[in-house]
């Protein structure tokens, strides 16, 4: 597969719950987002992307996050524009503290790892597929 040239690195925590992961969904400039995995583009390469992780979920949802360990670096379709593609690196974390939205945030859950919503991004899909097989 080759990479389109507006291709971004994202990173992004999975926060596991009593079997419930934690979603959100955030303004867009192009409407409606999808549910996410808390996280976003990487700003600064001199800086781990775990960095990035703990920088977007305290903007996102006010929590501060223990990374537990890596797990499955994924190139998917940005679900808001299918001609961009994204390499999103995600890590196993743990949450700290209780959840204060920011304003970008318009909605956020925990969601049962086994009926996620429909209108998820695809990696989440792929990534909590992945975990419910080493359960």
């Amino acid at each position: 597969m080759k990479l389109p040239q507006n291709t971004i690195i994202a990173a992004g925590p999975v926060i596991i719950e009593n079997d419930k992961v934690l979603l959100n969904r955030e303004k867009k400039t192009h409407g409606s987002s999808f549910f996410m995995f808390p996280g976003g583009t990487v700003e600064n390469f001199d800086n781990p992307f775990e960095e990035t992780c703990k920088r977007e979920c305290k903007e996102e949802l006010g929590i501060d996050i223990e990374i537990i360990r890596p797990l499955q670096t994924l190139a998917v379709k940005r679900p808001e524009n299918e001609k961009e593609m994204a390499i999103v690196v995600h890590y196993l974390a743990k949450r700290i503290g209780e959840i204060n939205p920011g304003p970008e945030t318009l909605e956020w859950d925990w969601f049962d790892i086994h009926n996620l919503p429909e209108n998820c991004a695809e990696n989440v899909k792929i990534i909590i597929e992945n975990i419910k097989k080493d359960l």
